[in-house]
């Protein structure tokens, strides 16, 4: 069981009134969570934050509310993404077909902000290109090595038809490593040296190595790049770590890769190929 589940415990049953419209306030967002969501008695719910009201026209009647929950856990601040589905009155998490055993809470995203366009996370491909793919990816992990290379390629072959945003999702409990490795890729972007950054993909290392001078040593032998300790530790590399882990809390990424074409959730994460036909 993950952190995460061990934190909120949330249950399909869970269900409270709220109210007759389809817009609850916050504090019945607020009362909700901590009645329903949040069964831990050690975590401290703080706040409540609705990222995207919207509808979907497989559930006439429900309004889904796309929101962030502000929780302390052993003095540690955690943001988590929790999905509501409300209608007449009532809110729960969980909304199941009962013939396809599909629950509606793993198929909706936010949509993507606009502002996450922007030059600071563009690797490939021109910024007026046809289309917009957002990638968040942590580089050790098998499914992005196997993929995301693929999608940098096909924005570099097709520029005007592709542009590439890229936002950094290290996950350390399973990839320690990464937590070096995304720095450096992100001091090699800004430097203009975007062929490190696909590079990294497929540096072999130990996923659980945390020694900076090991980890840089074998960027420089595998890659040809030399960055130093004092770069990748520089305060404004952290920060944009931080920003990035942010920018996926509001969009409800738990997992990489995640990946979003023309502002959707591509589940499937194969919508690249379709735009180059």
């Amino acid at each position: 069981m993950s952190l995460m589940s061990k934190l909120l415990m949330s249950t399909v049953a869970a269900t409270v009134a709220l109210s007759a419209n389809a817009q609850p306030d916050n504090k019945l967002l607020l009362k909700y969570v901590k009645k329903a969501v949040v069964k831990n008695p050690e975590v401290k719910v703080k706040g409540v934050t609705v990222l995207e009201s919207k509808t979907d026209e497989r559930l006439p009647g429900w309004t889904i509310l796309l929101t962030t929950m502000d929780l302390e856990y052993q003095k540690k601040e955690i943001h988590a993404p929790e999905t509501m589905f409300v209608k007449d009155g009532l809110v729960t998490g969980h909304l199941v077909d009962l013939k396809t055993g599909n629950d509606y809470r793993d198929n909706i995203k936010p949509s993507v902000p606009q502002s996450y366009y922007n030059d600071d996370h563009l690797l490939f491909g021109n910024k007026d290109a046809e289309h917009k793919i957002l990638i968040f990816s942590d580089p050790q992990c098998p499914f992005c090595q196997e993929l995301v290379p693929e999608i940098f390629n096909t924005a570099k072959e097709n520029p005007t038809k592709i542009a590439v945003y890229y936002y950094h999702l290290p996950l350390l409990r399973i990839h320690p490593v990464s937590d070096v490795l995304t720095r450096v890729m992100h001091v090699a972007q800004h430097e203009g040296k975007m062929d490190i950054v696909e590079k990294i993909y497929s540096l072999k290392i130990n996923p659980r190595e945390t020694d900076m001078t090991k980890i840089l040593s074998a960027v420089k032998t595998q890659t040809g790049y030399s960055v130093t300790a004092a770069q990748v530790n520089a305060k404004e590399v952290k920060e944009a770590m931080k920003a990035d882990e942010i920018a996926a809390g509001k969009m409800m990424v738990s997992g990489t890769p995640t990946i979003y074409i023309d502002g959707k959730w591509d589940k499937m994460r194969n919508g690249h190929k379709n735009l180059i036909k």
